[in-house]
């Protein structure tokens, strides 16, 4: 049985169950967050349970290593949508120690790719429009360093008000605990 079938299967009786009743809540979050994090699996409950975050008391943004890859990306979309749309009043970008960005590298990526189908005329017709892979899927070295590159171009964003603070953290996906690198009530 595949993922998906095992997946439909637990859904139809959770919801027969009516386990949902425990999740109910609105679309806006109770503690006016937005957070930018990391879709690293280590974090998918220990992010929340480390900020004493519950079911709608924040938005959640995922992308590998809680980056900001362009100023006009879906990432900054979505976060200037919880913003003005669903009333988050603060931002928080949280990376994390031992992050899979952080050891990303073109080559060994286009060699996986390669391997898994796509051809070497696929990947020169993406770089003959325009796209520079090498920068697109470039890593970072220190994950403080990315946090600090998140927080500015999400608070230097055109549009993004004056006044909304950005912070930014690292988690450490061992234990939980949060380090600040940017307080975003300090200016």
């Amino acid at each position: 049985m595949g993922i998906v079938t095992e997946i439909l299967k637990y859904n139809e009786k959770f919801v027969a169950d009516k386990e949902f009743e425990q999740f109910e809540t609105s679309k806006l979050p109770d503690k006016k967050l937005v957070i930018l994090s990391c879709m690293d699996t280590r974090l998918v409950e220990l992010l929340p349970k480390a900020m004493n975050i519950r079911n709608g008391d924040v938005k959640i943004v995922k992308s590998a290593g809680a980056i900001v890859a362009h100023p006009f990306g879906s990432i900054m979309r979505s976060l200037l949508v919880a913003v003005y749309e669903l009333g988050a009043d603060e931002i928080c970008v949280v990376g994390h120690h031992d992050c899979g960005m952080s050891k990303l590298d073109a080559d060994s990526f286009l060699s996986k790719a390669v391997e898994r189908g796509i051809t070497e005329e696929t990947l020169e017709t993406v770089r003959y429009s325009g796209i520079d892979l090498d920068q697109w899927l470039k890593g970072f070295d220190k994950v403080e360093d990315s946090v600090r590159d998140s927080v500015n171009q999400i608070k230097n964003h055109p549009l993004l008000a004056e006044g909304i603070p950005v912070h930014g953290f690292v988690i450490d996906p061992a234990t939980g605990k949060l380090d600040v690198i940017v307080n975003g009530y300090e200016g």
